[in-house]
């Protein structure tokens, strides 16, 4: 790519795998940096100490060491983003490294009613939502949401943290467990859109491009789809309602690398939720989609434009909400 003086250093942050073997999506990234001529290491932000001074290219410092910056940093800790990661993300944008997904942008979606509130405003067709505050008035509830109504925590992935009540009986009989527990955990209640259950739309969009679209299915009786908790996909014709709504979406929480889930709803769609780190294992094995080469052809434009902007130029980032 003109403009680039290879090889691009890339760092991947995320957590330190839980075992022996690196993510799908880590090694697909490893194969095709290889092919790209891209130097990749995965860096856990535990490795990260951030010493906070003028002089702010030696402000980074990795297992005790001064390391030279990276070209290009993909974040992929998603809604696992804590303080710390973030602090990371913004050092490293000051510094004019190329970050994809931006750290305002991952904060927004990480909170499901802000990333909410941010799609409401760019009018985009989302399930009713409301925060719950203790004590929870189910008479509101049926006004506002109805039943059933889905329960999810603020923060959260992979479909956890997720409940679907089905009558004002059973989510009273939550409510009271969830306030005896622990009153201040942050809940947002959803209407619940049961056109087609159990079965929702993952699409990907990258630099303001949809890539594809797959038709994720559960497999276990859940009207949660995700794949990552046993749901099948295959692959989901594109059409242009499906299109704009990913597009929009993305472009409503300034996400450059995106998995957007719409829900079917009637004969047209909703948008459930917006993710800053899809995973694409599943997506790769339904569609034949090279994800992990479209996200690296990306990032690569964004070194490209930092290398013009200056060594503190930085990136503009995904800047066309609504």
């Amino acid at each position: 790519m003109a403009g680039l003086i290879a090889p691009v250093n890339l760092w991947i942050l995320q957590k330190r795998p839980r075992g022996l073997v690196e993510p799908y999506e880590l090694m697909r990234l490893r194969e095709e940096a290889r092919q790209l001529g891209i130097a990749l290491e995965a860096v856990a932000p535990e490795e990260i100490d951030l010493i906070v001074r003028r002089d702010g290219r030696r402000s980074i410092r990795r297992c005790g060491a001064e390391v030279e910056l990276p070209d290009l940093l993909l974040p992929r800790t998603g809604s696992a983003s804590d303080t710390f990661a973030l602090a990371i993300l913004r050092q490293l944008e000051h510094l004019g490294v190329a970050v994809i997904n931006t750290s305002g942008a991952i904060e927004a979606v990480k909170d499901k009613l802000y990333a909410h509130q941010l799609l409401a405003q760019c009018n985009l067709p989302i399930p009713r939502t409301m925060l719950a505050r203790f004590p929870v008035d189910p008479d509101l509830v049926a006004q506002q949401i109805g039943f059933p109504c889905v329960i999810k925590l603020l923060v959260g992935s992979y479909g956890e943290g997720i409940v679907l009540c089905h009558d004002r009986t059973s989510f009273r009989d939550l409510i009271e467990l969830v306030a005896g527990l622990d009153r201040s955990q942050s809940l947002i209640l959803q209407q619940y859109i049961g056109t087609r259950p159990g079965q929702d739309l993952r699409v990907w969009v990258i630099g303001g491009r949809v890539i594809g679209a797959m038709l994720r299915r559960s497999t276990d009786g859940s009207f949660k789809a995700n794949i990552s908790r046993g749901g099948d996909g295959e692959p989901f014709a594109l059409n242009g309602e499906i299109e704009r709504l990913a597009r929009e979406s993305a472009a409503a929480v300034q996400l450059e690398i995106a998995g957007v889930d719409l829900l079917f709803d009637g004969a047209g769609y909703c948008v459930c939720e917006v993710n800053s780190a899809p995973g694409f294992a599943g997506f790769e094995a339904a569609t034949g989609t090279n994800i992990a080469r479209a996200v690296l052809e990306h990032a690569l434009t964004a070194v490209a434009a930092t290398t013009a902007a200056g060594p503190l130029g930085g990136v503009a980032g995904y800047r066309a909400r609504c």
